[in-house]
């Protein structure tokens, strides 16, 4: 092999270079690159640039005159590779400094965002597969980062307006204009930033590794209001030009859709009317169609009598005084509306027909709304003789809950002194007319006691208003009646003025620092005692006792005491000797609910809340003056420290704080019911303590109310493992209401079906009952107890909470409050109110008509859901079971009650026998057939007669 291989000549190079050479910086190259076009800067990003050329491509892209707002290849080239390559590799490093606000920049249009978009949806579908061992990828850094940089782009309040700019700024034609325009609203308004950023945020919160933030994107609420505060700087930074405000407009109309229209328009006008500028919102409301402005105006006197009149409470017994507040609100009203018929037929419409909820609920709310009217007389005529056809109408009084027949009533008063004041002749030929005339005919015909009243009343006030002394309307009232019609009567001297929308600003701040002076106490941490010995410095005299004098005969031998039966270890540094002691003021009470970092104090006021406020609730007025602030922190109360008995506590607490002011708080737990921001457990526990509440004041006390809290067994001392104690213990947790509506179900249909056993038994002529039985039957009747709830029951609890009820379901096609969680509960506690009313209540006849309205109006819903089902059947029972008077049932409700017998028949056909859950509504639906047929069977020629009008 050496032979194959022959050296032809040998050389040498001399090189003045060493042998291994240090090479030169690599990114030289890169960072002589210079930035000139938007050609030279996508070709830098595609090849994999340094961060100083990051720097320099991000410094051109931000020049003035610049931007990637027009859809050509080169722009969504340049925004493809900032997203799915540059941000991916740098934003760690440059995440806080002065390049990621260039970003922000650069991003902000919609042809970045739609990247944005269209990565976050690959990088949640990428971490949504299963992949085998070894090919996992983590991809939730990459949808973190993406995350924060869609937040960085979006956040602001001037977002929209500058994007706005852009593009009236950028845009070749009118047509290119409004397409960029319509493709940013289709990507913010639409829902479809917000629905990527609750997916992106979804899978964040199922790894353990990245750490939990909380991201407004995702949020519904807090992106409304960033969409209200942009349009507000749209409106207030904008030029007047038509194309601007044809944008704006078209971004709000847009914004209904979304669903969060009282977010936006709630942090929109708290942006307006503190800056003064409530002009703007005129001009854009005259660019929206018909429909958005009534829906919008819908939502600003929602939010107007939320934010500034969810506080006030009509004292029926005290002057009714003129406010600021309702004058600065009649302002803004006034300059929406004043050069706006449309929107002034609205209110209108809406003052006769309660399409606004909020509105029936606050008479501050519908007296700005007559006061703005009333600068129109026309309009104001309109709505007197509006209000005064309805108010009289036979139908409308027969069907309308009482709760929206009473703001019909306080609107037709308030009306009436307006036009009396500015139109003495036409309230007069209004009230000569026949609508008027045969309107109280109706309603002092009426069957309800309470829509009588409302009749007299209002025409008392209205013939003292045009009649001479001698031949005005004179009826006889008497107690809290004749007071609350002379409070009618000072509604037509209410003459609200017409004041400055900004003055809501000075309420609004007013209310903030109310808040800021009141702050939450915080449990503030325990000082360390100083030794009470001192040790003495210096010389000391030291006595040295022998052993003999130690073994004194004198001295008696004591005991080792024991040890404290509260002290759980021997470490005398571990002992808690300041442990707390229950509270004896309401003042405490408050404190120690409020402290939840502090375990023992919290827990201990829970305990003793509901036996403190019974014991001080006749006591002064301790109790009664902190009612609300007691209601709303127990209601809002979270169970943060996992207490044993959290809830029964909390519920019986309630219970006390109801029972200490029934009239007043069954209102406030009725008002907060529908109005709070509450969890569905909150509004639950508000109903459970209406319905105990109400059997309590009606001396009703079963197995079911006696005991919220079992007393715990003295025998035996000893429980069940964990895991057999939890199986067979009884269920404390379980809702209230369910169980009492159980049991008294259970009670009503047990002599339906002993009954039947009777009569199957053969003929009463050989049943001999022996003594001993009938004095066990003596033993178990009830004595005659008197009945507190029957003279509250109506207009407190009952009324209130079915009139409130038909407004949400109305305002609102899809409802909490007829879901199948909350609506169950909901008719269970109607019905525990009406069988605890009794059957000799003055407004039963007016209950049983809207409750078995409503109960028909539900059956949709019932044949859809089980527990639904159970309620409604429920329902009627005990309407009929309450009713004792049948011939009233049958005269008044003839129609009611075949409607009613023929869908429980056909709801028992349809029932299969199985399961245990379909006989007990089996079950219910026989006992409601047989009292029907009862009924219809001992009056039927009255009811045919009935039903024909004959």
């Amino acid at each position: 092999m050496a032979d194959l291989l022959t050296a032809v000549s040998t050389s040498k190079i001399n090189s003045s270079e060493p042998f291994i050479q240090e090479v030169g910086s690599l990114n030289a190259q890169d960072d002589a690159v210079t930035i000139d076009s938007a050609e030279s800067a996508l070709k830098a990003l595609k090849n994999q640039p340094s961060r100083t050329v990051v720097n320099s491509v991000l410094d051109h892209l931000t020049t003035e005159g610049f931007s990637l707002l027009l859809p050509d290849p080169l722009n969504a080239s340049i925004a493809h590779q900032l997203v799915n390559d540059t941000i991916p590799n740098y934003w760690r490093l440059i995440k806080g400094q002065k390049e990621s606000k260039k970003i922000g920049k650069i991003l902000r249009n919609p042809t970045s965002l739609g990247h944005i978009v269209t990565r976050l949806r690959s990088l949640i579908a990428d971490s949504r597969q299963k992949k085998k061992p070894g090919e996992e990828r983590n991809t939730t850094e990459h949808i973190l980062d993406a995350l924060e940089v869609l937040d960085l782009t979006l956040r602001g309040n001037e977002t929209s307006f500058l994007i706005l700019q852009e593009v009236l700024l950028f845009g070749k034609n009118a047509i290119q204009k409004k397409l960029i325009w319509k493709e940013y609203l289709a990507q913010v308004i639409s829902g479809r930033l917000l629905s990527i950023a609750a997916e992106a945020e979804d899978v964040l919160k199922k790894n353990n590794d990245v750490p939990r933030v909380s991201i407004w994107l995702a949020e519904g609420k807090e992106y409304a209001e960033w969409l209200g505060r942009n349009t507000a700087v749209l409106l207030e930074r904008g030029s007047e030009s038509d194309d601007h405000l044809t944008a704006t407009a078209e971004l709000c109309s847009k914004a209904l859709g979304l669903g969060y229209t009282d977010q936006i328009v709630s942090s929109l006008l708290l942006t307006i009317t503190s800056d003064a500028r409530v002009e703007h919102l005129v001009r854009l409301l005259s660019h929206m169609k018909t429909f958005e402005q009534r829906k919008y105006m819908n939502a600003i006197i929602t939010f107007v009598a939320k934010q500034y009149f969810s506080n006030k409470v009509v004292s029926k017994d005290s002057p009714i005084a003129s406010s600021p507040v309702i004058e600065a609100a009649a302002g803004l009203f006034h300059g929406l509306i004043k050069d706006n018929d449309v929107l002034k037929e609205h209110l209108i419409s809406t003052l006769t027909r309660s399409t606004i909820p909020v509105l029936d609920d606050s008479l501050s709310a519908r007296r700005s709304v007559v006061a703005a009217l009333s600068k129109d007389h026309d309009k104001l005529h309109t709505l007197l003789e509006n209000l005064i056809k309805l108010f009289g109408d036979s139908v409308y009084i027969r069907h309308t809950p009482v709760l929206q027949q009473e703001a019909l009533a306080q609107t037709l008063a308030l009306c009436s002194g307006y036009v009396k004041r500015s139109e003495p002749m036409f309230l007069t030929m209004m009230a000569k007319s026949s609508h008027h005339v045969n309107g109280m005919s109706n309603r002092i015909g009426a069957a309800s006691a309470r829509a009588r009243f409302l009749g007299i009343s209002v025409g008392i006030a209205i013939s003292k208003m045009v009649d001479k002394p001698e031949l005005q309307l004179k009826i006889e009232l008497e107690g809290a009646e004749a007071e609350e019609a002379s409070w009618y009567e000072r509604l037509t001297n209410i003459d609200d003025k017409v004041g400055n929308a900004t003055d809501l600003k000075t309420q609004q701040s007013s209310a903030v620092l109310v808040k800021k002076t009141h702050p939450k106490p915080k449990s503030l941490p325990k000082t360390l005692k100083s030794p009470a010995i001192t040790e003495i410095q210096g010389p000391r005299v030291i006595e040295i006792m022998s052993d003999s004098e130690d073994e004194d005969a004198d001295l008696i031998m004591y005991d080792k005491p024991d040890s404290d039966p509260e002290d759980d270890t021997d470490d005398p540094t571990a002992i808690n000797r300041n442990k707390p002691t229950a509270p004896v003021y309401i003042r405490d009470l408050i404190a120690g609910l409020r402290d939840q970092e502090n375990y023992d104090r919290h827990e201990l006021a829970l305990a003793t809340a509901a036996s403190l406020i019974r014991r001080k609730a006749n006591f002064g007025t301790e109790v009664t003056d902190h009612l609300e602030e007691l209601a709303t922190i127990l209601t809002s109360l979270q169970d943060n420290s996992e207490l044993e008995e959290f809830a029964q506590q909390r519920q019986q607490a309630l219970i006390a704080v109801l029972l200490a002011k029934p009239a007043q708080m069954a209102q406030w737990f009725a008002r907060s019911f529908f109005s709070g921001d509450y969890s569905l457990q909150q509004r639950i526990a508000m109903l459970t303590t209406l319905g105990i509440g109400a059997r309590e004041l009606a001396g009703m006390k079963d197995a079911s109310t006696d005991d919220m809290i079992p007393a715990k067994p003295d025998f035996p001392s000893k429980q069940l493992p964990p895991n057999l104690h939890g199986m067979y213990a009884e269920d404390k947790n379980g809702p209230s209401v369910a169980k009492i509506s159980s049991h008294m179900a259970r009670e009503m249909l047990s002599p339906i079906a002993s009954q039947a056993a009777d009569q199957l038994s053969g003929p009463n002529i050989l049943k001999v009952r022996t003594f001993s039985s009938r004095m066990e039957v003596e033993k178990k009747r009830h004595k005659p107890i008197p009945n507190a709830l029957a003279q509250i029951v109506a207009d407190n609890f009952f009324f209130p909470l079915t009139g409130r009820w038909w407004l949400q379901v109305r305002a609102n096609n899809d409802s909490i409050y007829t879901s199948t969680h909350l609506l169950p509960p909901f008719l269970q506690t109607l019905s525990i109110l009406l069988n605890a009313s009794g059957p000799n209540t003055l407004a039963l006849p007016q209950m049983t008509r809207e409750y078995w309205d409503l109960l028909l109006s539900v059956r949709g819903l019932a044949s859809k859901d089980k527990n639904i089902l159970n309620a409604v059947l429920f329902g009627f029972l005990m309407l009929l079971e309450t009713n004792e008077n049948k011939e009233r049932l049958a005269t008044e409700q003839g129609k009611e009650l075949m409607e009613t017998q023929a869908w429980v028949k056909m709801v028992f056909d349809g029932l299969g026998a199985g399961s245990e859950e379909d006989e007990k509504v089996r079950v219910l639906a026989a006992g409601v057939v047989v009292r029907c047929q009862e009924v219809v069977e001992k009056y039927q020629r009255r009811m045919a007669g009935v039903l024909m009008d004959y």
